[in-house]
């Protein structure tokens, strides 16, 4: 189902381009449009076009939980981090800063049923980190399961732009949201497998394992280990997201 808040005054140029973007996503990944409605609303009042989506679907495969997460699954991250939120960041123009990013939002679907294909019984949980990022994540993923989850902060797939803009922002990019990607616990044994189903399908190239379940000694925390070989807490946002995207 589809929802259309439509600003008094948007182009028909404009809202069929949106159509036309939303009618090929929809394609991609195998999803009917079956409905939906519009809201036409006073100029200036909704910035263009604002659009609200709700989707039904069955469960085929095995149920995921947090409860099923055991100590020494791996952490798998589908592609780069930090794209979108610093790309919304900067389209806002409230910051003098200027540099060639791009979200990355897209259906993960295609590279979601390939890891289900691929080892359907060692996947253990998913989660997409969009607002809150990898930290909210797996912050909320430790406190359900019991268990502390310990990043290489080495392996972690960051841009060098989105990195810079970080840095200068005093952004942990671990916060920062995205859409495109997806967090996924595997089985250690089926890990390799998982990742070479993800690096094998269209858009997944980046894919790779940046952590591990394991036994905490106090409460349950996310860590991340640096370059130094310390480690770090990176607990959960406190305050507003910058930037405040949903």
């Amino acid at each position: 189902m589809v929802n259309l808040i439509i600003e008094a005054g948007l182009s028909t140029a404009t809202l069929q381009e949106e159509l036309a973007a939303m009618a090929g996503a929809a394609a991609e990944s195998g999803v009917l449009i079956v409905g939906g409605d519009t809201k036409v609303v006073e100029h200036g009042k909704a910035d263009g076009l604002y659009i609200s989506t709700a989707g039904v679907g069955v469960v085929e495969a095995q149920p995921l939980s947090a409860e099923s997460v055991s100590i020494g699954d791996k952490v798998i991250l589908s592609g780069a981090i930090g794209d979108h939120g610093i790309t919304v960041l900067l389209a806002r123009g409230e910051l003098d800063l200027a540099a060639d990013i791009k979200s990355d939002s897209r259906s993960v679907w295609p590279m979601v049923k390939a890891l289900i294909d691929a080892c359907p019984n060692a996947l253990r949980w998913m989660r997409d980190p969009t607002r809150g990022g990898v930290s909210a994540s797996l912050n909320e993923l430790a406190g359900d399961c019991g268990h502390s989850i310990l990043l290489e902060e080495e392996s972690l797939p960051v841009d060098r732009a989105v990195r810079g803009a970080c840095e200068v922002l005093g952004l942990d990019v671990l916060h920062v949201a995205n859409e495109g990607q997806f967090l996924a616990i595997v089985e250690s044994g089926s890990a390799d497998i998982a990742l070479a189903a993800l690096k094998s399908t269209p858009g997944g190239s980046r894919a790779c394992i940046i952590g591990e379940v394991v036994e905490s000694k106090k409460s349950p925390r996310l860590l991340v280990r640096t370059p130094y070989g310390a480690s770090r807490v990176v607990d959960m946002l406190v305050g507003d997201q910058l930037p405040r995207i949903c």
